[in-house]
């Protein structure tokens, strides 16, 4: 009986042994398996951008011919459309009663002039005393202002074209009654014509001074091409807009056209595909392979078309970036990289 005992006994204790150990293993947990995702190895490449504006076409000068005091036109020099150069008389308003205030007080300096010439004859021997050859001097001096006045009143009553350019239509007609606030017609200088826009404050780089555009009209294929000469120092608080102003550099537009302003930008930028982007409240992040684990990046953002975006900061040439399996992986995992791909083969 004792070795039947011992036997049993050795049996319970082997079957107690095998039950733990299957119990432990069943306990046990099992390590997930390692993600695999694809990655591309950040750097710089040719980036180039394009966006289209409006813009609108305007003359190089442009003014409303208005008088600078009120009359009646005695001549009107306004041919619809016509080319005129700079200094050309356009009108003349009516100037008799000038032109005799003008001749009165002519005539009284002269006189002034030779009783102050005489008076200074005088005061040299002593004949006169200073004080009346000075009132006669103050005298020569009013009348001259006064011509003066009157004079400079005169020029106002003819309106000359101030620079070379082209007439618009006339307004008025000869012996008509005007004033400072009657329109005689418009001047314009179309050989040189000026496109001004506005751009998105996002897109500022891709204007500078000198730079070339593309001009096109909304109802022609073929473009041409304008030179950026000026730029808004400020931008606009409201549109978030900066405007430009290009110069035409060949060809003609009717100012006042409607036109689209197409930029173009070829620089170096640090490109990512755009859906290995993961957009949070208010930042992005993307995530890296670092020493064999997922890091979560936080990265900023610049310009983007419908494959790739630019990133300014957070990343540096050489990282290694996840472009596939990004809702498998959690911060600090490890992952496994399964394929290194170009950016070119994403796109």
């Amino acid at each position: 009986m004792t070795i039947l005992n011992s036997i049993i006994a050795l049996i319970v204790i082997a079957l107690t042994i095998s039950c733990s150990t299957q119990t432990a293993q069943q306990q046990a947990p099992k390590e997930k398996p390692l993600v695999k995702v694809d990655v591309i190895i950040a750097g710089y490449s040719n980036y180039a951008s394009n966006i289209e504006v409006n813009g609108s076409v305007i003359s190089n000068e442009l003014v409303e011919l208005r008088p600078e005091i009120s009359g009646r036109l005695t001549y009107l020099n306004i041919p619809d459309g016509g080319k005129v150069t700079k200094g050309t008389v356009l009108a003349k308003i009516n100037d008799a009663d000038l032109q005799a205030q003008l001749s009165q007080y002519k005539l009284q300096l002269e006189l002034a002039e030779k009783t102050k010439k005489r008076l200074k004859d005088l005061l040299a021997i002593n004949g006169v005393n200073q004080a009346e050859y000075d009132a006669a001097l103050n005298q020569v001096n009013i009348f001259r202002t006064s011509a003066d006045f009157v004079h400079a009143q005169i020029d106002k009553t003819v309106i000359r074209a101030p620079f070379s350019g082209q007439l618009g239509l006339r307004q008025v007609s000869p012996g008509a009654y005007v004033t400072p606030q009657t329109i005689l017609g418009s001047l314009g200088q179309t050989d040189k014509i000026k496109i001004d826009f506005a751009v998105p404050e996002t897109y500022i780089s891709m204007i500078q001074n000198g730079n070339k555009v593309k001009i096109k009209l909304n109802d022609k294929n073929d473009s041409l091409t304008a030179i950026i000469s000026a730029i808004d120092p400020q931008i606009n608080s409201i549109t978030r807009n900066i405007k430009a102003r290009a110069f035409l550099e060949a060809g003609n537009i009717a100012p006042g056209s409607f036109v689209k302003v197409l930029l173009d930008q070829n620089r170096k930028a640090m490109l990512i595909p755009t859906n290995s982007i993961i957009p949070e409240a208010f930042l992005s992040q993307v995530v890296l392979v670092k020493n064999g684990k997922a890091i979560f990046k936080t990265v900023e953002t610049n310009l983007r078309n419908s494959n790739t975006i630019e990133i300014t900061s957070g990343i540096d040439i050489g990282d290694t970036l996840v472009v596939s399996g990004m809702l498998y992986v959690r911060p600090n995992t490890k992952v496994t990289i399964k394929n290194i791909v170009a950016l070119e083969s994403l796109n």
